[in-house]
């Protein structure tokens, strides 16, 4: 039989036999093998629990050892620690005084120019304030000055508007004016025009403020007119629309004294008059006000025969007068000029024959020297200079004379080519 048809053979009981007694076995085992271990484990810990108590020993007695040196360490380590720190504090602190006093050093020299500055700035500021103290004064005390002048212009003022209100006034203020003008145009009094000059005619007697006397016998008549009531209540007018009614007025007043002037018509009365009249008012600002109102003043006058003129224009009219009698006078003179010409020509003339015979002698003259001076040196000369050899002393010495070989012109003209 088998191992394979015995093993199929076995029957159960004898299997959980065997398989009992490998159980046991096995517990067994088990079993000694953990009472083994238990007794080792005891040995090791029995061991561990003395090599414990013995390694607690060696450590308190180690503990109490370093306790000893700890303690004799530390006292030394104390001392030398504070002998050291107090070195190193003294080292520090002479180190640290040294540092800083460079560092005040160096903050003071940073600091003084910005100290000077400071100083130097306050020097200038104290002189400004005072600059400013005095400017002040100064500046109050002129326009204290300005504030008396500007009132007193004022009071002038407002005695020249109350005086100018005055007809006469006006009238005199503006032939003195016309005097001025003529004056600075260079016309002379009583010579080329005349002032106030009285004439009769077919109207009465008419008497023009000035007549400007003409070259060719011609005049010009010149009257003055000064309407400056309504302009003044203009100028002292407070509201606008017075002012612009004042202003009307003005203008107004002006366009009647052209109508009253053409009215009286000189030219008819003045065989020698042209065939206007001029009209002056003594201030450009008189007409332009006018003339702002009503901008046909103008044209109007002209239609009238009546030229409106201003200092301005009426000087400008003065010099074309001058000048056209420098003209006459320049024509008047012009024979008298011939005249005076010729008779410097024939002296002239007259003076060129005198100095051709003067010229004449002087050549003359100058061969008769030359003559002369060859004589004297080859004849007397040499006799007188026998006598210093004969020994007599002689003050001054003999000079040989230069001869003159050249005319005066022949002369210049040799120098002149010398010079170039």
């Amino acid at each position: 039989m088998s191992e394979h048809s015995f093993a199929l053979n076995l029957d159960p009981p004898y299997l959980l036999l065997l398989l009992g007694a490998c159980l046991i076995t096995a517990l067994l085992t088990w079993l000694l093998t953990y009472l083994y271990n238990q007794k080792k484990i005891t040995t090791l810990s029995t061991t561990l629990q003395l090599e414990r108590k013995t390694a607690h020993q060696h450590l308190s007695e180690m503990e109490t050892r370093f306790a000893a040196l700890s303690g004799e360490a530390l006292k030394g380590n104390n001392a030398a620690f504070l002998t050291l720190a107090q070195e190193t504090m003294k080292q520090f602190h002479g180190q640290a005084k040294s540092d800083l006093e460079l560092k005040e050093k160096a903050v003071e020299n940073l600091v003084k120019p910005i100290k000077d500055a400071l100083e130097k700035t306050e020097r200038q500021i104290s002189k400004i304030e005072q600059d400013r103290h005095e400017a002040y004064g100064a500046l109050t005390k002129h326009l204290e000055t300005m504030t008396l002048s500007q009132q007193q212009l004022q009071n002038e003022t407002r005695n020249l508007v109350q005086a100018l209100r005055r007809p006469e006034v006006r009238g005199q203020w503006g032939e003195i004016t016309l005097r001025r003008l003529v004056e600075l145009a260079g016309m002379v009094e009583h010579c080329d025009f005349f002032e106030q000059e009285t004439h009769s005619g077919e109207s009465g007697v008419l008497r023009p403020d000035m007549i400007i006397r003409m070259p060719a016998g011609r005049e010009v008549v010149v009257d003055v007119k000064t309407p400056l009531d309504a302009y003044l209540s203009a100028v002292e007018a407070e509201s606008d629309d017075s002012r612009q009614g004042h202003l009307v007025k003005h203008a107004r007043n002006v366009r009647n004294r052209v109508r009253e002037l053409a009215a009286k018509a000189y030219w008819a009365q003045f065989d020698q008059a042209p065939d206007f009249v001029v009209l002056f008012i003594p201030g450009d600002q008189f007409l332009g006000a006018a003339l702002d109102v009503d901008p046909d003043l103008l044209e109007n006058a002209l239609q009238q025969k009546v030229i409106l003129a201003t200092p301005t224009s009426f000087v400008a009219l003065l010099r074309a007068v001058a000048f056209g009698w420098r003209q006459e006078t320049l024509a008047e003179n012009a024979e008298k000029i011939r005249t005076v010409g010729e008779a410097l020509y024939h002296r002239l003339a007259t003076f060129t024959e005198h100095l051709t015979r003067l010229g004449r002698s002087l050549e003359t003259s100058v061969t008769t020297y030359n003559k002369a001076v060859g004589s004297f040196d080859s004849n007397v000369l040499p006799g007188a200079r026998k006598f210093t050899e004969l020994g007599l002393s002689a003050r001054k010495s003999l000079t040989p004379a230069e001869q003159v070989d050249k005319t005066p012109r022949e002369r210049e003209t040799a120098e002149a080519n010398k010079k170039k």
